[in-house]
């Protein structure tokens, strides 16, 4: 193509011509171009006949790190900001279309769902951080394979931070769990090199089926599970909700490391299993009779700001293996203050009903003054 520039936007009449019969480029559209000429600060590019495409200004600024490597001739990509300014140049974006085509990217590496490297660049608490076509990709603690899961005693944050830490630099192969290209988020998972084969032994499990095994590991949130299924060991997780029935702050407080345990299969997803010990468990709850507005005896076992968690102490039940709590709402006391100067930890006291829905599993009490 012959460049011509006229800065007052004046054209000959065959390029005139020629402009009315070729369809003129839409603002939103994502073109390529060549690239015809490079001056201070303004890039122009060949986008078709008798089409002049500019970069410029701030579309510049905001991309002059990759447009300082551009050649004449070179080849690229570009988004429609323009379709003629007042110069006659159809005004281009190289950093939207760059976005543009990195999220087309993004979506087509999700839906092939093939593993890639990345290089781990930097870490939060909740897991690691990297780059994918441009793009902060995060690959959360949770979505870490067993091999490299930080199961630090007692959840301690600062020890686990510290070995999220030690990967920085280091290479993990992944693949894109999720996207949200409208607030600009990649979320990975990781892809072991056991994934192909652990997933062919996670699709012979089905929810319900009751497996036993050891823990092999305890974190903050819960307790990893050991079990075999067709000769070969895979691991799960019980989320400390799905320990006991009973409310736990620390699962190393009723579950131990090598210990030996049933557990049922409640979900099977992304190749992960998760478990319940508690459902192998007699629920307490189906046991009560009891109604709103019964008075009941109760021994406090937490205080937090939103109120204190009671444990319920039953008439010939072992109060240690009652394992049933209600709640007395901050509210009952005005302020978190005064509810702390009226109540003392493992403390018993009377208190009423106001709330009961077993089906639930939830109480919610207020104190019988005396």
């Amino acid at each position: 193509m012959f460049f011509l520039c006229y800065k007052n936007g004046m054209q000959n009449d065959t390029l005139q011509k020629l402009n009315d019969t070729v369809k003129v480029p839409r603002p939103g559209d994502i073109i390529n171009g060549t690239v015809l000429a490079i001056e201070n600060l303004c890039i122009y590019l060949d986008i078709g006949p008798a089409k002049t495409g500019v970069i410029y200004g701030s579309e510049y600024q905001g991309a002059k790190n990759i447009l300082k490597n551009l050649k004449i001739g070179d080849p690229i990509s570009v988004k429609v900001v323009t379709s003629e300014n007042e110069e006659g140049f159809v005004e281009l974006s190289l950093k939207e279309a760059a976005r543009e085509l990195a999220w087309q990217k993004i979506k087509e590496v999700k839906d092939e769902d093939k593993p890639f490297n990345v290089k781990i660049e930097k870490v939060n608490k909740g897991g690691l951080i990297s780059q994918l076509f441009g793009f902060p990709a995060f690959l959360p603690t949770s979505q870490l394979s067993s091999n490299n899961y930080p199961r630090v005693p007692e959840g301690d944050k600062t020890k686990i931070l510290r070995k999220l830490q030690s990967f920085i630099g280091k290479e993990f192969e992944v693949k894109v769990l999720d996207f949200d290209e409208k607030g600009g988020q990649v979320i990975l998972t990781e892809n072991s090199k056991e994934t192909g084969e652990i997933e062919d032994v996670i699709s012979k499990i089905n929810v319900g089926d009751i497996v036993e095994g050891i823990i092999s590991g305890i974190v903050n949130f819960g307790a990893f599970m050991k079990f075999a299924v067709g000769g070969k060991e895979i691991e799960g997780l019980v989320h400390i909700s799905e320990l006991d029935w009973q409310l736990i702050e620390d699962p190393a407080e009723i579950i131990q490391i090598g210990e030996e345990v049933k557990a049922e299969v409640i979900d099977v997803s992304q190749g992960r299993v998760s478990l319940s010990i508690k459902k192998l468990k007699e629920d307490p709850w189906k046991s009560l009779k009891y109604k709103v507005g019964d008075i009941i005896k109760g021994k406090i076992l937490k205080l937090n700001s939103f109120g204190a968690f009671v444990q319920v102490l039953r008439d010939n039940v072992d109060n240690d293996s009652s394992k049933i709590q209600g709640l007395i709402h901050v509210s009952e006391f005005g302020t978190e203050k005064k509810m702390q100067e009226e109540l003392e930890l493992n403390k018993e006291y009377d208190f009423k009903i106001l709330s009961f829905q077993p089906e639930r599993h939830w109480m919610s009490l207020k104190i019988v003054k005396k």
